[in-house]
């Protein structure tokens, strides 16, 4: 058995977990697998997956990872670098690890953490901390997902402030969209909310309608941190010298679309 350590840019696809028609990033890895001869290809609902397949975590649509892990029962030559050859550019393997024949990527990993990107035009930043320490410890968040079991959880919840405001979200694990719902909860508290609208969310009772809260856009967050005790990941040189050059080349190009917005912005007078 290996794990592999994979980051991806996940803005082309509708997610992680494979859908029968649209790209995911787990149709992605499976499809280099079939043109590795690891695997056999197979078209449908339902696909074959190698022994022992699996992954830390389900990202949702437009969501990104640096440490996204896919375990499988792998053939010693199969280095990030050779999985590298067949994903594509948005999707990169850049470390493994042997792991025992009993490894399971989802239910062995103890620490999973997020990082959302906000930006901070108008954002208080020490209202967005104050936010973050209401929401950290062990709380049920009932009403900042749409999961009906699983919702009483731990976490820790951190602000940094810098060119946006890192909002860093770490836990053993997560119900769905709870890290976009609690950014929404922060980054409303930063523009103005009274910060007792999180003891209303935390409380036993239901908030909806107006009182409820939304999640935040995707595209801004990333699944940065997976820990496994135990388990010593080895980058490859390669593969780690692939994922700088394509995500050096995509931070350019986020530059160049920024700088043309600025120019339409300050070339339209009042």
């Amino acid at each position: 058995m290996r794990a592999y350590r994979i980051a991806y840019d996940g803005r082309p696809f509708h997610g992680f977990q494979r859908q029968p028609t649209v790209p995911t990033v787990a149709d992605a890895v499976l499809d280099a697998l079939v043109a590795l001869d690891l695997l056999a290809d197979a078209d449908g609902p339902t696909r074959p997956t190698p022994p022992g397949y699996a992954a830390a975590g389900r990202t949702d649509a437009g969501v990104s990872a640096l440490a996204q892990t896919v375990a499988f029962d792998a053939p010693d030559w199969l280095s990030p670098r050779a999985l590298n050859a067949h994903l594509p550019d948005a999707v990169r393997a850049w470390a493994a690890a042997d792991v025992s024949e009993g490894f399971h990527a989802t239910h062995d990993a103890t620490r999973r953490a997020y990082v959302y990107h906000l930006p901070v035009s108008d954002l208080n930043a020490d209202r967005a901390r104050e936010a973050a320490v209401r929401l950290s410890g062990r709380h049920d968040f009932h009403n900042l997902t749409p999961d009906d079991t699983g919702t009483e959880r731990t976490l820790d919840c951190t602000v940094e402030a810098g060119e946006t405001l890192r909002v860093r979200v770490t836990a053993g694990g997560f119900p769905r969209q709870l890290v976009r719902r609690l950014v929404t909860v922060i980054r409303g508290v930063a523009t103005g909310a009274s910060v007792d609208w999180i003891d209303r969310l935390l409380s036993p009772d239901p908030v909806e309608g107006p009182g409820g809260v939304s999640p935040a856009p995707p595209e801004p967050l990333v699944l940065a941190a997976v820990d496994y005790p135990g388990v010593e990941f080895s980058p490859d040189p390669a593969a780690v010298a692939a994922v700088h050059e394509t995500f050096d080349r995509q931070r350019r190009r986020g530059l160049a679309a920024a700088r043309v917005a600025e120019t339409i912005r300050d070339g339209v007078d009042d």
